[in-house]
């Protein structure tokens, strides 16, 4: 950038379908081969195409990762879909620096924003076109689409915050988010 110049930001974001086009975005796909151990039923999960899509996520990090005071933006894409009586859903996780925290919004579709604190206490937040969630520090935190469209979710949270997937990975959240009797429900 040169002083007085006037141009472009480098990223550009769709606000009917929330995608975001540009050399900086980052498109990271999720299939169900890529979900192994995260759904109950083994059995359905077996039988399901592997290679079928379960989410999408696309970021923008500005900056380098782990920079202090610095933030990234991203959407997450849930397709509809079950496994079981499961909802598809992303894997979860809790972040790096544990007293982070982060928005989400709901853009388009519906779902539900389950959350688990460092006590294993589960609860869940109904995720809908203009909902908005602040998911404070020590919350772990995955989406799971609840309708038959696809679930748009913005995300926006500190570039120091990182991921830690592994938790979830070894002892998963407390609570399954299931269907019953065509609504969700957490068990």
């Amino acid at each position: 950038m040169k002083h007085l110049e006037i141009c472009k930001s480098p990223v550009e974001l769709n606000l009917k379908n929330y995608q975001m086009k540009g050399d900086p975005v980052i498109n990271q796909t999720r299939k169900l081969k890529d979900l192994k151990g995260i759904f109950q039923d083994q059995e359905a999960f077996d039988q399901m195409d592997q290679e079928q899509l379960a989410y999408t996520v696309q970021s923008w990090l500005p900056v380098a990762d782990g920079t202090p005071g610095g933030l990234f933006f991203g959407a997450s894409t849930i397709y509809p879909g079950k496994v079981g009586n499961e909802y598809f859903m992303t894997k979860g996780h809790f972040h790096s620096q544990s007293d982070r925290a982060e928005f989400y919004w709901g853009v388009q579709g519906k779902g539900m924003l389950v959350l688990m604190d460092r006590n294993r206490n589960t609860w869940a937040e109904e995720v809908y076109p203009g909902s908005l969630h602040y998911i404070g520090g020590e919350i772990a935190h995955r989406l799971a689409n609840t309708g038959d469209e696809k679930l748009i979710v913005g995300a926006c949270w500190p570039s120091d915050a990182g991921h830690d997937y592994e938790e979830i990975a070894v002892n998963g959240f407390s609570a399954l988010l299931v269907e019953v009797d065509g609504k969700p429900k957490l068990v």
